[in-house]
């Protein structure tokens, strides 16, 4: 009985929790399914209070390999999908259609 509240407590904790979510933009599809994704990170230095950026690349899974280089994208964490991918792409906010335009 113990155990049953305490796995039943879990699943609760595990659906209160949030997801880390990052925007960013997709610097690199060349991979299949996986898009290469820069997230900036911008805050006052502790001492000088200038701003510093910061950036961050990820690698997030993009199953039907819908995202370009340019696109913003808005990406979640999930559990590991290989040795360093831990993030999936939740949705495209902003497409980038130069590359379209060039084509034709």
């Amino acid at each position: 009985m113990i155990v049953v509240a305490q796995i039943l407590q879990l699943e609760n904790l595990l659906k209160i929790m949030a997801l880390k979510e990052r925007l960013g933009t997709v610097v690199s599809d060349k991979m299949d399914k996986t898009v290469v994704v820069a997230v900036i990170n911008r805050f006052p230095h502790s001492i000088y209070q200038k701003t510093v950026s910061r950036t961050t690349r990820y690698k997030a899974h993009d199953e039907n390999n819908n995202c370009k280089i340019g696109d913003r994208v808005r990406i979640t964490e999930t559990r590991p999908l290989s040795a360093t991918k831990r993030w999936t792409v939740a949705e495209v906010l902003n497409a980038n259609n130069t590359n379209q335009e060039a084509v034709q």
